[in-house]
């Protein structure tokens, strides 16, 4: 059975940046275990494949975002890995955002495995690849384009799962249409998102790192390598679920913006019939 709050964590309404990014943190806190979880999962995987890739390019820990020695050989396609493993990441837990994110606008709080069957996990995966290929190659030509590319796609799989269409490919147009409306404010959301969690994650990622750093003398550094990607899938677990929570959120406040989602809704709600539907846009 299904259960119902007096006002949705999501407001029904236009918001403005600020207050899209807190209440995508808010749809964050409502459906931390599931978010949280597979996204610290996907983040170790991720630690575990770029530091094969770290240590194939000869790059050794202490380091940051950056290596600490720019001349290694292979650091760029390293780092270029490393945003579109990111890229796939946020995607994929997008697609649950935006399975979770309707119903909270709604004021509607549905059972965790009801959200399972919606997020559509077999139409996401191909999806998110998509965008991590788009968005690995912008960073490795350069990130001149990345955040271009980053907000075109950034709402791919939010769409997917909110407007419930038919053809998963659908959902590309239909992302990159609603980030570019209002003079590509959609595009200009995401990247402030990126920029404020970028910052977020590297406190807590070097934060942590230096840390290890000042025990190194007392303890020894064998078990610097480990203390390493720990501390950058703890910082980028809450960062990734965090900005596909704003994606989700993002997409909703744009279509009450510029197609009148909120009035549907109302209407609907007016009407006595279900809420839910004005969310659907399968054409």
């Amino acid at each position: 059975m299904q259960a119902f709050r007096e006002a949705g964590i999501v407001p029904l309404r236009a918001m403005t940046a600020g207050e899209t990014l807190d209440a995508a943190v808010a749809l964050l806190r409502h459906r931390a275990a599931p978010l949280l979880g597979v996204s610290l999962a996907f983040a170790a995987a991720e630690q575990a494949v770029l530091a094969v890739l770290r240590d194939a390019a000869g790059m050794r820990p202490p380091y940051y975002y950056l290596p600490p020695d720019l001349t290694a050989p292979g650091w760029w396609p390293v780092l270029a890995t490393g945003f579109a493993t990111e890229a796939f990441i946020i995607a994929v837990l997008a697609g649950y955002a935006g399975a979770a994110a309707g119903p909270a606008l709604l004021g509607h709080d549905p059972a965790g495995r009801t959200l399972w069957r919606r997020s559509r996990p077999l139409a996401v995966l191909p999806l998110a690849v998509l965008v991590a290929v788009l968005c690995g190659t912008a960073a490795l030509a350069g990130f001149v384009l990345w955040p271009l590319i980053y907000g075109l796609t950034g709402l791919v799989t939010a769409t997917l799962t909110i407007d419930r269409v038919r053809n998963p490919f659908t959902a590309i147009g239909r992302a990159m249409g609603r980030s570019t409306r209002g003079g590509m404010r959609g595009i200009g959301v995401q990247i402030l998102g990126y920029l404020t969690w970028l910052v977020v994650r590297l406190a807590l990622g070097s934060g942590w790192i230096v840390i290890a750093e000042w025990l190194t003398p007392f303890s020894g550094s064998g078990w610097l390598p480990w203390a390493v990607p720990v501390a950058w899938t703890l910082a980028n677990g809450v960062a990734y679920a965090a900005l596909a929570c704003l994606a989700a959120v993002l997409l909703l406040e744009i279509r009450i913006r510029t197609e009148g989602l909120d009035i549907a809704v109302n209407r609907a709600r007016s009407r006595g019939a279900d809420a839910a539907a004005a969310l659907v846009v399968t054409r």
